[in-house]
């Protein structure tokens, strides 16, 4: 997940929302995958997901995500269908009914992820943090957590390909098909970047604190983020959207 999060420009209806709103698309789509329980609706919404990412010029990313969740999504339906044994067999273990909750699960995993990394995508993070603190009014210390803790993960993984780097350059073959060797490889990895953390997260709270971050109020924004007409329209269809995830 090196750029998924990383801000896509442009002029489209969904760049211009409030950030309040497009979280509020976000935590609809989610909502109603939770809610939904038939095929249809749940393949809408996963559906209604990349057609917004292609009208904002975010395909790329949610297909990037797509293939890191794929495998999960995989691992998820044979664990579903290895425990719900109900229904009629259709092949070795594997149930019609656990193959229908496994299936729904792996829906429910994508939709879940891929709305609110789109929702990342057309959303500048600096803006994210301003308006849930005056439109929200929450405390700008949980905002700039939240916002600097989603700065961190490109940076965080852009250490972990240089330390694999280093060490492949040492000699040690991170390419193995063996999933338990990889594992085995990859644990030791967790001590420098813990310590490369801990180190950058120590300097930003000192560069935070040399800025007056305790000083920051809600009137301390220089831009205003209102909710205007469209934004409005915008959250009452977030609102049907839920209801309808629920019906059905």
């Amino acid at each position: 997940m090196v750029n998924v999060i990383d801000y896509v420009p442009g002029d489209t209806l969904l760049h211009r929302l409030n950030p309040v709103t497009k979280l509020g698309i976000a935590a609809a789509i989610i909502i109603a995958i939770f809610l939904a329980d038939t095929y249809p609706m749940l393949l809408g919404l996963l559906v209604l997901t990349f057609a917004l990412g292609a009208y904002a010029h975010a395909t790329s990313k949610l297909v990037s995500l797509l293939k890191l969740l794929v495998p999960l999504a995989v691992v998820m339906l044979l664990l579903q269908t290895a425990f719900v044994r109900g229904g009629a067999p259709v092949f070795a273990w594997m149930t019609t009914e656990g193959l229908v909750t496994g299936s729904k699960a792996c829906l429910r995993l994508m939709g879940v992820a891929l709305p609110l990394i789109l929702m990342l995508s057309v959303t500048k993070l600096n803006d994210l943090a301003n308006a849930c603190v005056e439109v929200l009014h929450i405390p700008y210390r949980y905002a700039f957590t939240f916002t600097t803790a989603l700065r961190f993960v490109p940076v965080f993984s852009q250490e972990m390909n240089a330390i694999m780097e280093a060490q492949t350059a040492r000699g040690v073959e991170y390419d193995t098909k063996n999933p338990i060797r990889k594992l085995q490889l990859m644990l030791p990895l967790c001590v420098p970047l813990l310590v490369s953390s801990v180190g950058k997260t120590d300097a930003t709270a000192l560069a935070a604190e040399q800025r007056g971050f305790y000083l920051r109020t809600r009137e301390s924004s220089y831009k205003r983020y209102p909710m205007v007409g469209r934004d409005v329209v915008v959250l009452v269809a977030c609102a049907a959207l839920v209801v309808a995830g629920a019906l059905l």
